[in-house]
């Protein structure tokens, strides 16, 4: 059908002409409540109040959700989202939320209804211990980078896969602009604590600082490892104490390996610096930075591990390179895909502070004193990493420069 707005009033007739909803919905009194709370798309939950039978339905609208009707975005994004989600399923389907029905025409999806999971973010404001997120987030990553990659995908099947994703340029840009670019200047979009204006016309003058974050903004510009999440962050990922899924990649495109791990760490950074001012439980902070660490290792551990059973790619050909010179450059090339997640981690981190967007974590910090505490040191923690990923060598030289920063 052509495309049309689904309001809370008319999205029940929707859903039960399509039937393979109606059967799983089945008969009884259906009710209707927005939940959305994020900056791009609409989302409803859809309940039988007779059985509880519940599903989730997420509509992306012609403009940005956060900013309102006067600023334009096309609702194409919705169409990334349902292709990752598609590929997620298919490769690492206890990852992501089973789809019950899509429609790029309607920019729609209709999915499982995680009910018994949290919002990760929420989580860690609460001090919740995921004992086995780290474990969970590494295969995701491991995963969905490596058999996205032409370490895996012949160079045809590659193409194909960029063709897929990468007219996804509306969203790409916003990264470009709002991670990048706009926290670190003069702009209307920036939303600036009033305690800490001294402060943001510093960093707008730092141009060595700038200069990091302009090599970092063209990696993003201009690799294409791997298919990405594109915005993975602890607000987009449902968790309980058994099971992780990834949720909401309409950021989706094929880009650089390490943007994807450095947006996770950034928020798990975030988090433990949030807990200063929080909750002031050094045993939960520490439980964060050992999360940090082991979601790195196990990342390169699982992904080295899937290479070395694939011998012939678009990259390699079995005979090519002896053995030792091969894992000569399997370790600079990890130790490249370390670094650049660092600096993209510092970007991720710093635009938070003076951008429009920031985190609960942070920014929902009521002290006023607490709050601008807070956000100068997730600041420092972040310009410490742009300015330094390029040197950075392993994941303890990562967790040793945030404990430089500890309050």
């Amino acid at each position: 059908m052509s495309y049309k707005i689904l309001t809370s009033d008319i999205i029940v007739d929707y859903l039960l002409k399509i039937e393979s909803i109606k059967e799983y919905l089945e008969e009884g009194k259906i009710e209707v409540d927005e939940i959305g709370d994020g900056n791009l798309n609409f989302v409803y939950i859809v309940r039988n109040t007779t059985n509880q039978k519940s599903l989730i339905v997420k509509q992306a609208v012609p403009y940005l959700r956060i900013a309102g009707e006067g600023f334009p975005l096309s609702r194409k994004r919705m169409n990334y989202e349902i292709r990752a989600l598609d590929f997620y399923e298919k490769l690492l389907p206890n990852f992501v939320p089973k789809i019950y029905y899509a429609d790029e025409a309607m920019s729609l999806v209709v999915m499982e209804n995680l009910s018994t999971h949290i919002i990760m973010r929420k989580g860690l404001i609460s001090r919740t211990v995921y004992s086995n997120f780290s474990e969970h987030i590494s295969t995701f990553l491991a995963n969905s980078l490596f058999y996205s990659s032409s370490l895996y995908l012949d160079s045809t099947q590659k193409r194909k896969l960029i063709d897929r994703f990468n007219s996804n340029t509306e969203l790409c840009k916003l990264t470009e602009d709002f991670v990048f670019t706009l926290p670190f200047m003069e702009d209307e979009t920036n939303d600036i604590n009033p305690d800490l204006l001294v402060e943001a016309q510093q960093l707008f003058k730092e141009n060595e600082f700038k200069k990091n974050v302009l090599k970092l903004k063209y990696i993003f510009m201009t690799q294409t490892d791997a298919l990405l999440h594109g915005d993975l962050h602890t607000g987009s990922i449902m968790i309980n104490d058994d099971e992780t899924y990834v949720i909401d990649p309409e950021f989706a495109f094929v880009g650089a390996f390490g943007f994807d791990i450095g947006a996770l760490i950034a928020n798990m950074i975030n988090s433990y610096i949030s807990h200063f001012y929080r909750s002031e439980d050094e045993v939960y902070q520490a439980w964060i930075l050992e999360t940090i660490r082991e979601i790195y290792m196990q990342f390169e551990v699982k992904f080295l591990e899937l290479w070395s059973q694939y011998p012939n790619s678009a990259l390699l050909k079995e005979g090519f390179i002896a053995q030792k010179e091969l894992d000569e450059f399997k370790a600079e090339f990890m130790k490249n895909i370390f670094r650049q997640s660092v600096g993209f981690a510092g970007c991720k981190m710093a635009r938070r502070v003076f951008g429009i967007a920031g985190v609960e974590d942070i920014r929902g910090i009521e002290d006023k004193q607490k709050l601008k505490e807070a956000e100068l040191m997730a600041l420092r923690v972040g310009k410490d990493l742009i300015l330094n990923y390029e040197s950075m060598k392993n994941i303890d030289d990562l967790v040793g420069s945030i404990l430089s920063h500890k309050r």
